[in-house]
């Protein structure tokens, strides 16, 4: 029998949801990696590829709030089970495909809805099993994200160039079942009695509660649309910078997989765990240090945006990658910190839905930008562009940061006292 109530249980969840995000990153990676094996192979044009991205994230942004909403009703450890499973089975059959209807079918539909069912449910669990060390853990679970990327950058570049781009697909998803029959039997969900103040409230919210209550909160609003940033800058990067390198600088596909994630996502690592607890400790004193944390690091990743888009050698390209990882690791480490803090808590896993559709929506349109971008002006004048986005995102969060979050956490705090007392 699994105490949940256990000190030490609330990080085997930790593992067990880092291990589950890992191969959600790695998957969702893998065909980022093998795109010029699969372009080459089934005849496609630079904008049917960028295509597929964008509908994978589009098919991701429609159904997550719905998987918000289902992560407040029921059981989140099911549901995050049952998408690993969905997912990584779609993934497995991803290497069947023979052209772009079937690729679209099974990338962009299947995995991207699979997907989706995962986020709102993995954070709002781990969320309740860490209350005090909430940013430590959020920031330990996202270097799963960066080994993710990594993993896939090299494994899945190897596999393609000896066995084909199709056993990289089959692999990834074969590794990702196995891991969720291991979840099946360890992960539980955290007694009701254990969650925070507000979880036994009697009414249930609604599929439109989630969107309320977002877009009616400031704080919540302006995250949103940094998140949106966020994405729409990582997503064109993650399309298109392994296949800058290999065209642009004439490195094998292993070496461009890996040398366009590895850098970048090191140095993220490093920096979400010190940004954790700099957040945490800086939290202590005043919560609204979260957000200004996020917007500093959207602002100084900018820098090494322009360097690793413009750069002439490899060697300032990498230097820009890790600037770029590191900085932005600022605002990785505090999203759902920042949402939690400003949003009730029976409203966690529909909030997160809203925040998530929200951002892949923005940030689907990055791959075909960038792909109708990339044969008229360049990738490198698509990646400056995109520096200008997260300018703009860290304007808005130091607004958050000056003249709403003070009010807003002042709300949620009044609620879940007038709560506490009924």
């Amino acid at each position: 029998m699994i105490n949940t109530s256990s000190p030490r249980y609330k990080w085997e969840v930790l593992a067990l949801l880092w291990f589950a995000f890992l191969f959600n990153q790695a998957d969702r990676q893998v065909f980022n990696i093998v795109l010029p094996l699969v372009r080459e192979d089934l005849k496609l044009s630079d904008v049917q590829v960028g295509a597929i991205a964008t509908l994978f994230n589009l098919v991701y942004a429609l159904f997550v709030p719905v998987a918000g909403y289902v992560g407040d009703l029921y059981s989140r450890k099911k549901i995050v089970v049952g998408s690993i499973l969905f997912w990584s089975v779609a993934t497995m059959s991803t290497g069947l495909t023979t052209g772009i209807v079937s690729l679209m079918l099974l990338r962009s539909i299947a995995t991207g809805g699979g997907e989706a069912f995962f986020g709102p449910a993995n954070y709002s669990l781990l969320a309740q099993y860490h209350t005090r060390t909430r940013a430590f853990a959020m920031s330990v679970h996202q270097t799963s994200y960066y080994l993710g990327i990594i993993v896939s950058g090299l494994a899945a570049a190897f596999i393609a160039e000896r066995w084909g781009w199709r056993y990289s697909f089959f692999i990834f998803g074969f590794f990702g079942v196995m891991h969720g029959i291991i979840m099946l039997f360890r992960l539980k969900d955290k007694k009701k009695e254990d969650v925070s103040p507000d979880a036994g409230q009697v009414k249930k919210p609604s599929l439109l509660d989630g969107f309320r209550v977002v877009y009616t909160t400031p704080t919540a609003m302006i995250l949103t649309i940094g998140f949106s940033a966020l994405i729409f800058v990582l997503t064109g990067y993650l399309t298109w910078m392994p296949t800058y390198l290999y065209e642009n600088f004439h490195l094998s596909l292993p070496e461009a997989g890996f040398h366009s994630m590895f850098y970048t996502h090191v140095f993220a690592f490093i920096g979400v765990l010190l940004a954790g607890k700099l957040s945490d400790r800086l939290a202590g004193k005043d919560k609204r240090y979260r957000v200004m944390l996020q917007g500093l690091g959207l602002l100084l990743a900018c820098p090494f945006i322009l360097i690793m888009g413009n750069a002439g050698s490899l060697t300032w390209i990498y230097i820009g990658f890790a600037g770029f990882g590191f900085m932005r690791a600022f605002f990785d480490a505090n999203t759902y910190s920042v949402l939690y803090d400003v949003i009730p808590a029976r409203y966690h896993s529909s909030a997160a839905g809203v925040m998530i559709m929200t951002g892949f929506f923005v940030g689907s349109l990055s791959p075909i930008i960038l792909g109708y971008i990339k044969p008229l002006l360049g990738l490198s004048f698509g990646f400056t562009m995109l520096a200008g986005v997260w300018v703009l995102g860290a304007i808005l969060l130091f607004i958050a940061f000056r003249f709403f979050m003070k009010k807003d956490l002042a709300r949620v705090a009044l609620l879940n006292q007038e709560i506490s007392s009924d």
